[in-house]
């Protein structure tokens, strides 16, 4: 199991960097596009990478939602994060379903904040995962 988190925090970290080289583009429909794109797989990665973590540690979850409510209850992340990591998952889901360009507009705002949260979560992850070995 650890081979295989160690698989996740690496896939993750690499899709959060295409996410992250973003935020310095001058803005354009084509960066906000591909802004939401990253973040919708990002967010997917980062989630199942905390699930696999907590699964690792005997405490399991099915949903985005309910792995970051976990996490949160075992100190990985916050109150604070918590709060908007579930935003984050709602805005996820928004960007998947259908597209409407206020909405589009709405969540690119978020994105940053949402990238330094899956930052901190992915760090923190990874720091735990090393602490295992």
């Amino acid at each position: 199991m650890v081979e295989r988190l160690k698989q996740l925090i690496k896939t993750s970290s690499t899709a959060l960097v295409t996410l992250e080289i973003l935020e310095n583009e001058p803005f354009s429909i084509i960066v906000r596009d591909a802004a939401i794109q990253r973040f919708e797989y990002t967010s997917d990665l980062i989630w199942k990478t905390v699930r696999v973590y907590l699964e690792s540690e005997g405490i399991l979850c099915q949903s985005p939602k309910g792995c970051y409510r976990k996490a949160f209850k075992v100190g990985i992340i916050s109150e604070e994060e918590t709060i908007l990591a579930l935003a984050m998952v709602d805005d996820r889901n928004l960007t998947s379903h259908a597209y409407r360009e206020e909405i589009a507009a709405e969540i690119f705002q978020k994105i940053k904040g949402y990238t330094r949260l899956m930052r901190n979560i992915i760090d923190r992850v990874r720091e735990l995962t090393e602490s295992m070995e």
